[in-house]
């Protein structure tokens, strides 16, 4: 009995790759109970486990358990953290050009996006851009529009945005600063902390299932779109990638595989679920839902294209990304109007 066991376990072992089974430590920057947000950093894990029979797992930490949010980028990058659950655009203070391979203003929709991702270099120029801090990184999960603001007070002009402290994410924190806005990037708990306290006025957070969730309208009850600021965005799996490189080639293929999957799940769910909550806060939590007028979003794209030309100035990777990005958009337009219905 004994010998056949000892078979059977080199046989498993030999199947694996003749390597022991692989735990990899991931600092999660959203909790587990944010569905489309934080949930699929555990699916993936899930999935990765399932797909390699336990021969790679993955010890999803909660948000702030190893490290803060604001400091996942450096220890992921020097190995004290292995991997995270991550937007890239966190990453903007350490690398310019970041949020434009996650979310920016005025950007393409999931499907262009992906197209510039997977097939027009941006994939390959983002690895290229970020292997100097030695991490890899693996889209994982796409996020629908967001709403692009909560506001105690109607805002008809742009001229009601100055003096407003408000959160804001990535890019869009930058155009709403040249409209006069104190735009602040701060995590989901230091959002609401921040509304509860005072110490901001106003919030872009997510989109309406997420913030029905968390309860926004508690806070405002003006609630505007479209979501010019992040018509989409991607979240990622980020390694170290001295951690990566010891994966084997069939493990790598998994996760990559694994995240292409969970990308389109994630796309599918996030356009699934909007409208009911989005429903149930105009009928029970009296949110007035307004659509930003013409010449409000025109002043949206002009800061922007102010912000572009600054900081393509000041860093040669952003221009690198911009040019890349606007090269393929360009590129796509024509189909884009010849292929789809309006």
């Amino acid at each position: 009995m004994t010998h056949r066991f000892v078979t059977a376990a080199c046989a498993a072992a030999l199947l694996a790759g003749g390597a022991a089974a692989e735990e990899i430590e991931m600092q999660a920057i959203f909790p587990e109970s944010l569905p489309l947000l934080g949930k699929p950093a555990w699916d993936i894990a899930a999935k990765v486990a399932e797909l390699t029979a336990g021969d790679l797992t993955f010890d999803v930490k909660s948000p702030g358990e190893i490290v803060a949010t604001g400091e996942v980028w450096d220890a992921v990058s020097t190995g004290a953290v292995e991997s995270s659950w991550y937007s890239i655009g966190f990453a903007e203070g350490v690398v310019p050009s970041a949020p434009l391979f996650t979310t920016f203003p005025f950007g393409p929709d999931i499907r262009e996006y992906a197209a510039w991702w997977y097939y027009g270099g941006g994939e390959e120029l983002w690895a290229e851009i970020s292997e100097p801090y030695g991490i890899k990184t693996v889209h994982c999960s796409a996020l629908v529009p967001e709403a692009s603001g909560w506001f105690r007070e109607e805002i008809t002009s742009v001229a009601d945005l100055q003096g407003k402290k408000m959160r804001f994410f990535g890019l869009g924190a930058s155009v709403m600063g040249k409209l006069g806005v104190e735009a602040q990037s701060m995590g989901l708990a230091d959002t609401m902390s921040a509304l509860n306290t005072g110490a901001i006025d106003s919030a872009e957070l997510g989109f309406p299932f997420l913030d029905d969730m968390v309860g926004m309208y508690e806070h405002a009850d003006h609630y505007y779109f479209p979501g010019w600021h992040q018509q989409t965005s991607f979240l990622s799996l980020i390694f170290n990638i001295d951690t990566w490189n010891g994966l084997t080639d069939q493990q790598r293929a998994i996760v990559e595989t694994a995240c292409e999957a969970q990308v389109l799940r994630t796309m599918a769910e996030g356009e699934a679920v909007q409208l009911a909550p989005l429903a149930k806060m105009q009928a029970e939590n009296g949110v007035q839902v307004h659509e930003w007028p013409p010449e409000i979003l025109d002043a949206y794209e002009a800061a922007w294209a102010e912000v572009v030309a600054e900081k393509s100035a000041a860093d040669a990777d952003f221009a690198r990304a911009w040019d890349s990005i606007s090269a393929f958009r360009d590129n796509y337009a024509e189909w884009k109007e010849i292929g789809y219905l309006d």
